[in-house]
């Protein structure tokens, strides 16, 4: 695991929430009509009824098209899932010290400073990065 993985797992927790929000915007592209109508029974006795219908304004082309983008969106999202996952399963590996300076660092997007401020122990912030870069070489 790398410095340019950790980075990747930051964008790809956020493009899977941004994907999300995409898919939700292709659903909402697809009209759907609603209509009522009276009848009445085919058979004796001929007794008034009422029909609910339902469905979208969408041509075939257009639902297949939706369809694909959806698609396309979704397969780019499990990509990202399953990057998300390989991070947290290595994370899990490491020892604690730095899965804390891992997530100040990285996910929660804080300076070096601010690490080892929150790791307390007389820390710097140098000695944080370095101790760091150490690791992961």
């Amino acid at each position: 695991m790398d410095k340019k993985i950790l980075e990747d797992y930051i964008d790809a927790c956020a493009f899977i929430k941004e994907t999300e929000d995409e898919i939700k915007k292709l659903e909402k592209r697809r009209r759907i009509v609603q209509d009522k109508v009276k009848g009445s029974n085919p058979d004796f006795p001929y007794e008034e009824r009422s029909f609910s219908l339902h469905g979208t304004t969408e041509t075939l082309a257009e639902a297949g098209r939706l369809a694909r983008e959806r698609q396309i969106l979704e397969d780019q999202k499990a990509e990202a899932e399953e990057l998300k996952l390989q991070v947290e399963e290595w994370m899990q590996e490491i020892p604690f010290r730095m899965q804390r300076i891992i997530r100040y660092k990285f996910f929660n997007g804080l300076t070096w400073e601010e690490v080892a401020t929150l790791m307390g122990r007389k820390c710097t912030k140098e000695s944080v990065r370095k101790e760091f870069e150490l690791f992961m070489k």
